[in-house]
C-alpha cells in the first residue's frame, strides 16, 4: 500500500511539474519574448556591385504591427537600435499598424513621429501590408514619417557615382491585382534598357509566396515579410503560417538568380504569443567580393 501512495505521489509531482513548465512558457512567451528584440546580419555578394555601392547597408524591417504589443516604448528601442546600424536605406515591407488598432489622429501623429526620427543616409522605403489596407491614414502615415511610398512604383538610388540601384514595391496582394500588374510600371522601366541600366534590382513585397506568379522576375534582391516565421516555433518548425508565406517563410532562399530574404517581423498578430521566435529585423550589407 505504502508503494502504491509512493507512485500516485510521483505521478502528482510530475504532473505538477509540467504544468508548472508550461505555465511559465506561457508566460514568458506573453509577457517577456514579445517585447524582446534582436537583429540578423547577412552578407550579399553580387559581381554588379561597383565599388561605390560596395557595403551598401540596408535594414529590413518588417510587420511592427503597433497597436497591438508594439508601443511608443518598443518603437523608441527600434529606433535607436536602427540608428545605430547607420544604414544606407532602411526599407518597412508592410503590416506597420495593426487591423485591431483604434486609429486617431494622436495615434498617427505619434507613428509618423517616431519612423521620422529614423535615419537614412540615401532613403527610407516602405509599402503596404494587409492590416495596412485597413487605415486611410496609412499613406500620410509613411509620408510625414519621411518615408517614400513605394506600392507598386519604383526609386533610383545613387551613391558617389553615375551609375545607381533600382528599389521597386509591390502593394499587399489583400487587394487582389496581381504581381505582374502591380509591377508594370518597374518591368517597363527595366526593359527600356539595353545597357546601362541599374546596376542591382531590389524589390519589396509583402506576402513573399506571390513571387512565384511574376512572369519575368529581374530583382537580384527580394525582400518579404508577412510570415512572423510563424510567430510560434517548435524544433519541428512554425505551428500556424498565413496565407500569403506557407511556402516561403524561412529567413532565405535562392530563387534562380534572386535571393529571397524573409523578415521575422517586430510585432505580433492575432495573438500576443511569440515562442522562440523573439522580434527581429534584418541587416544586409551588399558587395562585390
Amino acid at each position: 500500500m505504502a508503494r502504491k501512495k509512493k507512485k500516485h505521489f510521483k505521478i502528482i509531482k510530475l504532473f505538477l511539474k509540467i504544468i508548472i513548465i508550461i505555465a511559465l512558457i506561457v508566460a514568458y512567451s506573453y509577457f517577456i519574448e514579445p517585447k524582446l528584440m534582436t537583429n540578423h546580419e547577412y552578407k550579399i555578394t553580387n559581381e554588379n556591385i561597383t565599388n561605390n555601392f560596395r557595403g551598401f547597408k540596408i535594414i529590413h524591417i518588417s510587420d511592427i504591427h503597433y497597436g497591438r504589443v508594439f508601443d511608443q516604448k518598443q518603437m523608441q528601442k527600434l529606433v535607436d537600435s536602427v540608428n545605430e546600424q547607420k544604414a544606407d536605406i532602411v526599407v518597412l515591407t508592410g503590416d506597420l499598424i495593426d487591423k485591431d488598432t483604434k486609429m486617431t489622429i494622436k495615434l498617427s501623429e505619434e507613428i509618423s513621429k517616431y519612423l521620422n526620427k529614423i535615419d537614412a543616409t540615401a532613403g527610407k522605403y516602405a509599402i503596404s501590408g494587409n492590416h495596412d489596407l485597413k487605415f486611410d491614414e496609412w499613406e500620410n502615415i509613411i509620408k510625414n514619417g519621411g518615408f517614400i511610398n513605394l506600392n507598386n512604383t519604383y526609386d533610383t538610388i545613387y551613391k558617389g557615382g553615375y551609375n545607381n540601384m533600382l528599389i521597386a514595391g509591390a502593394s499587399t496582394f489583400k487587394d487582389k491585382e496581381s504581381i505582374n500588374d502591380k509591377l508594370k510600371k518597374t518591368t517597363e522601366y527595366i526593359n527600356s534598357f539595353e545597357k546601362d541600366g541599374p546596376i542591382y534590382k531590389i524589390l519589396l513585397m509583402h506576402e513573399p509566396d506571390y513571387i512565384d506568379d511574376l512572369t519575368d522576375n529581374k530583382f537580384d534582391l527580394i525582400l518579404a515579410g508577412h510570415s512572423h516565421a510563424g510567430q510560434i516555433k517548435t524544433p519541428l518548425g512554425p505551428i500556424i503560417l498565413p496565407n500569403g508565406a506557407k511556402k516561403y517563410h524561412k529567413n532565405h532562399y535562392k530563387l534562380d538568380n534572386s535571393d529571397l530574404y524573409i523578415s521575422n517581423g517586430l510585432g505580433v498578430s492575432n495573438y500576443n504569443f511569440r515562442i522562440f521566435n523573439i522580434p527581429s529585423y534584418n541587416i544586409y550589407r551588399i558587395t562585390n567580393k
